[in-house]
């Protein structure tokens, strides 16, 4: 049987006006002339990527994906079924790779969703079916750098969700450091393949990052002050009847923030001279800040 998945040469059998036909051990395989720039002639070799593509048509192109039998690449997931798995996008313009279920997080909201990165290989069954393989710790540890400078701290990195964990997320960023994020320092837990913006917060004695997907706090303080400084805007008076003494159960239930955001929020915006506490309540005085 010839292995789908691979490289493979063969001999030019046919032709028609979009196709050549190659023949490999009794089986033929149909090429896209669009990707022929010089003509074949019919009884010549050639040597391409040998797959089934999605309409179980066997198919052979010399655009041979990065991904292989055990060569491992980043693929887009494309889509999910919630009883097989999630399909992913290697490069093949007729043909998703399926990564099955098994495979993936118990949780389904842990899943990929459209547009996630996974690292696959190809792995092909008893039934001669191509499936992707999803790389694991060993091979993020074997491609992976390690971090030699302790300068990164509270530097931003873009990373991958790997392995979604019960006491954290493992991820590896786009210059393979491996990476580390606690629970504690996410709001929410990120899926598998989900690319995001990481803080750097430490670096490990292992020589990985130690991160943080949440929000620094003068970022969340800016968005507070922000929509503190917009309902003013839109008050009668441009005044509301909150002081620093309000209780914490009164500034959730109007905001919907804790005590503690609303007292920085409302320094941020003091500070800037843009409201001014009074007795009773906090004033906007310069709308243009």
């Amino acid at each position: 049987m010839v292995q789908i998945g691979t490289m493979q040469s063969g001999k030019v059998i046919d032709e028609n006006e979009r196709t050549y036909f190659v023949q490999i051990d009794g089986v033929t395989f149909a090429l896209s002339k669009n990707e022929i720039i010089k003509p074949l002639k019919l009884g010549s070799n050639f040597k391409g990527f040998i797959y089934e593509n999605d309409k179980h048509r066997m198919k052979i192109t010399r655009n041979a994906p990065e991904v292989g039998i055990d060569k491992y690449a980043w693929g887009t997931v494309v889509g999910s079924k919630f009883d097989l798995g999630v399909f992913v996008d290697i490069g093949l313009p007729d043909k998703d790779i399926a990564v099955s279920m098994d495979d993936l997080p118990s949780m389904n909201s842990l899943w990929p969703n459209t547009g996630d990165k996974l690292m696959i290989s190809l792995e092909i069954d008893k039934k001669n079916r191509i499936w992707g393989k999803l790389a694991d710790k060993e091979i993020f540890h074997a491609i992976s750098q390690p971090v030699t400078s302790s300068k990164m701290k509270n530097t931003n990195v873009n990373i991958t969700v790997t392995n979604p964990k019960l006491k954290g997320t493992e991820v590896i960023s786009d210059h393979f450091n491996l990476g580390f994020i606690d629970k504690s320092e996410q709001d929410e837990e990120p899926r598998l393949g989900q690319q995001l913006k990481g803080r750097v917060i430490g670096v490990r004695p292992n020589k990985t990052l130690y991160l943080s997907i949440r929000p620094r706090g003068y970022e969340v303080m800016d968005e507070d002050a922000q929509m503190i400084k917009t309902i003013l805007e839109n008050t009668i008076g441009n005044k509301l009847m909150f002081t620093d003494k309000s209780s914490p159960e009164e500034i959730k239930k109007f905001f919907g923030i804790s005590k503690a955001q609303f007292k920085r929020a409302v320094g941020r915006l003091l500070k800037q001279n843009i409201i001014r506490i009074n007795s009773d309540n906090i004033e906007l005085i310069n709308k243009d800040l």
